[in-house]
């Protein structure tokens, strides 16, 4: 799907440098990548770790690329769209990992080109990302395909319906912030109950790994895992119930409804 396809980037920052490097590490030529950031000193960044060209002008990146991802913060989108709008061709694919912004929005603010919209996240840059996709009026099957080819290459994808993305923002966007405070979280546990700090962090750390990566790959219900960690008048048993009397679940379910909310006031700006 990649072979003879150019990709640009409009904007350089943390995740199109997880993308680059997913595509790279794929066996993509960093030359058929092409990045337009105003950062000097991140285009030599970027130009220096992976070889890829730069460039301050977006419109150069929009005339030479065939899929041009929009990496850029949504405050900003509808000026630096308008300012590509017309170098853009009929056949050209866009794709928007901007939070908040529809693909109908994007869409009016380029009058050519398809457009998909991801929402990706920042495990990402470890190439352990979770993306979900869909597609704006314009974008075909094929469109869907190629992106998936493209985030399949820094975790794993997705698809929904258009609806669900301020969902799928306060769930994996912002995910990861919260799995980062459950592991600082066990971590101070650990130290509270004499572990030191380095140790207490590993533990942490491997254990929400570890559990994830088992869910993953035998594909089992977390209940029916969870219960074989749950032995009779065992010590998991106790820690859960304790969690359950500190509305531990209620606690994450809310912290996914806010940032869902915070979404959607965003895309409404």
């Amino acid at each position: 799907m990649l072979r003879n396809r150019k990709i640009g980037f409009i904007g350089g920052g943390n995740m199109a440098e997880a993308i680059i490097k997913g595509l790279v590490a794929g066996g993509m030529d960093p030359a058929a990548i092409t990045v337009g950031e105003p950062s000097t000193e991140r285009q030599k960044h970027l130009a220096g770790q992976y070889g890829i060209s730069t460039t301050a002008e977006n419109a150069a990146v929009v005339t030479a690329c065939d899929v041009v991802i929009l990496a850029i913060k949504p405050q900003v989108a509808l000026g630096v769209m308008g300012g590509v709008a017309s170098y853009i061709r009929e056949d050209q694919l866009f794709i928007s990992i901007m939070a908040g912004i529809g693909t109908a929005a994007i869409e009016e603010a380029i009058p050519r080109g398809k457009v998909v919209r991801v929402m990706p996240n920042t495990p990402a840059l470890v190439l352990q990302g979770a993306s979900a996709i869909c597609c704006g009026s314009r974008a075909d099957a094929d469109d869907l395909e190629l992106t998936r080819a493209i985030f399949d290459r820094v975790g794993k994808t997705w698809v929904v319906e258009e609806k669900l993305m301020d969902a799928v923002t306060g769930l994996s966007g912002s995910g990861p912030a919260y799995v980062f405070t459950f592991i600082e979280s066990l971590s101070d546990a650990g130290v509270k109950n004499g572990l030191p700090r380095d140790i207490a962090t590993g533990l942490a750390a491997q254990t929400v790994f570890g559990s994830a990566a088992l869910l993953m790959e035998t594909g089992e219900h977390s209940a029916m895992l969870r219960d074989r960690v749950t032995s009779p008048g065992g010590t998991t048993i106790a820690g859960l119930h304790q969690l359950e009397a500190s509305g531990f679940r209620a606690a994450v379910i809310n912290a996914v409804d806010a940032a869902t909310a915070r979404s959607k006031e965003l895309g409404k700006k």
